[in-house]
């Protein structure tokens, strides 16, 4: 979804994390705020991110196809493990591989026809998909 770049080439606009009043939303009292102009961006549902995602990509991603839609998201999933293993990783780096994975997941549920907003009510909305609880109250956790 996001125009891929080769490792080490920056991406042209990367979401800027500032120190704000804490929303309940926000990791550690942080903001994200808008790519370019410093504004803040307003959240997104999942159903608004696919069709978002969709408006900006659709015509190249049904041309690409699933299988190499697929082999794109694990490229990024890829990167994005190597951020969160490297210690001197920049946090906007990470954030923008985050954001990489989340764009590809979307464009292969939109090709997919799965609408995830639809998929994560169904399956996560009534608690745990095992126990039914909030918290999961099941006794082991994977690994």
């Amino acid at each position: 979804m996001v125009r891929h770049r080769r490792r080490g080439e920056p991406a042209a606009v990367r979401p800027r994390i500032l120190s704000s009043t804490p929303l309940p939303h926000a990791p550690m009292g942080r903001r994200i705020v808008g790519m370019s102009t410093g504004e803040p961006f307003p959240a997104l549902t999942l159903r608004e991110l696919q069709e978002r995602i969709r408006s900006l990509f659709g015509r190249k991603d049904s041309r690409r196809g699933v299988e190499g839609t697929f082999m794109w998201f694990m490229e990024e999933v890829g990167e994005l493990a190597a951020a969160l293993r490297d210690p001197d990783s920049a946090r906007d780096n990470l954030a923008g591989e985050f954001a990489d994975v989340l764009a590809w997941l979307a464009t292969l549920a939109n090709i997919a026809n799965v609408d995830l907003n639809a998929a994560i009510r169904a399956k996560y909305g009534s608690g745990c998909p095992k126990c039914q609880a909030t918290p999961c109250a099941c006794g082991t956790a994977k690994p």
